[in-house]
């Protein structure tokens, strides 16, 4: 059954379908609840006592974001098989958008038990709604209709825009009037973006209302009962966790879960390039392929310490006050989402005339260049963690400067990468290569926990060398990246003439 919109007369909004409109507000609103309360996590868990926090140790507190985050984009994949065989996309946004807000609700009660629950209800829900509202956006177009690429740029709009209001509003509230406030902010964001949703679903006009493929019965009852097995062993586990019958060092989990998906990955990966019957050339584009995905895991591990190194850094190192206001802390993070909107003009400018003068760089090249571009960032951050380690606060200018260089890199990877893999994956594969790749985002994300892990407030002189590492490391891998890459780019021009 073709969900697919066919309609290409529908432009009520800015010249694209209405239902542009529904998931524009949706995203924007939960974007807000995601950033908003994400930047204020390692804060918070890491803030005494006295002032409200959970008085964790900057190790765990990095290495249990890094498992949020990395959970967060590890559960998109059950969260798109569910949609497709069970639920439908539009039921799965609801009831993932629900599942968060509760999440929220949950953080916002003042009481330290339930911390936890609260998060793993966001992922859950996020783990739903993310991955297939994305998938929805692409569906409201016919496979012919121009408009798509133009539908998924504003949509990305929407998404930087929500964050920018998440940071904005939550990084005030829980200056102001402390840390459940902002959770509850966040909670409030969701719920318009439900409401919103709810009251517009019908400018979708069924698109996705149903499983792209039904499972027989019986399949679909044993699907239902697997997943309802999983949540109750996640229950239980949890209540043992909190009750203090299970003990767990969260960084040793942390190195665990990575190593896990990164095994995952390369099984899945290998699987696909031995065992998929591929022929050459296809062969030739997945190794293409392969180096985009390396790119992409270590350029997540360093753009992900926003929200816990570099957060920590703004937050004791760094001079806030602009006379008698301090900023705060959560308000540095915004600069990548304002970036976000003001270069994307600029860089879907630049790409189109590359290419009218015929300079197409490989995509390895384009997202090891990201890559060195986000490297750079640190090597700022070595010279504000000097001035730092003088005892002296840095000048706010320095973690503006670092966040307009992530951004730069970001928009040099994050577009070109995921245009690699809808272009180099073989036909077949194309919707298991894109969630292959989107472990490259989970990778990134706990690696980004544990190298924030090494930051210690307390031992102020080892961070220029934490900082030099990251930029070292991160260069270095660009550097080998493009290396390879130069023997890759007549492997992606096989796979154009085996297209056409």
């Amino acid at each position: 059954m073709n969900q697919t919109n066919t309609n290409p007369l529908n432009t009520a909004f800015f010249g694209h379908p209405k239902g542009l409109q529904t998931l524009f507000f949706t995203e924007m609103w939960e974007r807000m609840s995601y950033y908003g309360m994400r930047v204020l996590l390692v804060l918070y868990m890491t803030a005494s006592m006295q002032e409200g926090g959970l008085q964790i140790t900057v190790a765990a507190a990095g290495a249990i974001y890094g498992l949020y985050t990395g959970s967060v984009y590890f559960m998109g994949l059950p969260g798109g098989w569910i949609a497709d065989r069970l639920i439908g996309g539009q039921k799965a946004i609801w009831y993932g958008g629900i599942i968060i807000m509760i999440g929220h609700i949950i953080l916002a009660i003042p009481v330290e038990g339930t911390f936890f629950i609260g998060l793993i209800f966001v992922v859950l829900g996020t783990g739903l709604l993310k991955p297939n509202i994305s998938a929805v956006v692409g569906q409201l177009y016919s496979l012919e209709d121009k408009r798509r690429d133009a539908g998924y740029a504003i949509y990305y709009m929407g998404i930087n825009l929500g964050s920018f209001i998440g940071y904005i509003v939550c990084g005030y509230l829980s200056t102001a009037y402390g840390w459940h406030w902002a959770f509850g902010a966040a909670a409030i964001g969701m719920g318009i973006g439900l409401i919103q949703y709810r009251k517009t679903i019908n400018n979708l006009e069924g698109v996705s209302a149903e499983p792209v493929v039904r499972l027989s019965s019986s399949a679909d009852r044993n699907s239902r009962l697997a997943i309802g097995a999983f949540l109750v062993v996640l229950a239980l586990v949890t209540w043992l966790m909190i009750s203090g019958k299970l003990v767990f060092n969260p960084v040793t989990l942390a190195e665990s879960v990575a190593v896990i998906f990164t095994s995952v990955f390369f099984l899945y990966f290998g699987a696909i390039f031995f065992l998929g019957k591929l022929n050459a050339i296809e062969k030739r584009g997945m190794l293409a392929l392969l180096l985009v995905c390396v790119a992409s895991a270590c350029f997540w591990s360093g753009f992900e310490q926003a929200g816990s190194s570099l957060n920590l850094f703004a937050q004791d190192y760094t001079d806030r006050m602009i006379g008698d206001f301090e900023i705060p802390t959560g308000w540095f993070g915004s600069a990548n989402a304002l970036f976000i909107v003001l270069l994307t003009p600029f860089f879907a400018a630049l790409w189109i005339n590359l290419g009218k003068r015929m300079v197409t760089p490989a995509y390895g090249i384009k997202c090891a260049v990201g890559l060195i571009i986000m490297a750079s960032g640190f090597i700022v951050m070595y010279f504000a963690a000097q001035i730092a380690a003088s005892g002296l606060k840095a000048a706010p200018f320095w973690l503006i400067m670092v966040y307009f260089l992530h951004t730069v890199g970001e928009l040099c990877l994050s577009p070109m990468a995921l245009s690699a893999v809808s272009k180099l994956s073989p036909r077949r594969f194309i919707g298991q290569m894109m969630g292959v790749f989107v472990l490259t985002y989970s990778i990134g994300n706990i690696i980004a926990g544990l190298l924030a892990g090494s930051f210690d407030p307390s031992n102020v002189a080892e961070m220029p060398n934490l900082y030099l590492q990251i930029a070292t490391f991160s260069i270095g891998i660009g550097a080998v990246i493009i290396l390879f890459a130069m023997f890759t780019k007549k492997w992606e021009k096989e796979i154009e003439e085996l297209e056409a």
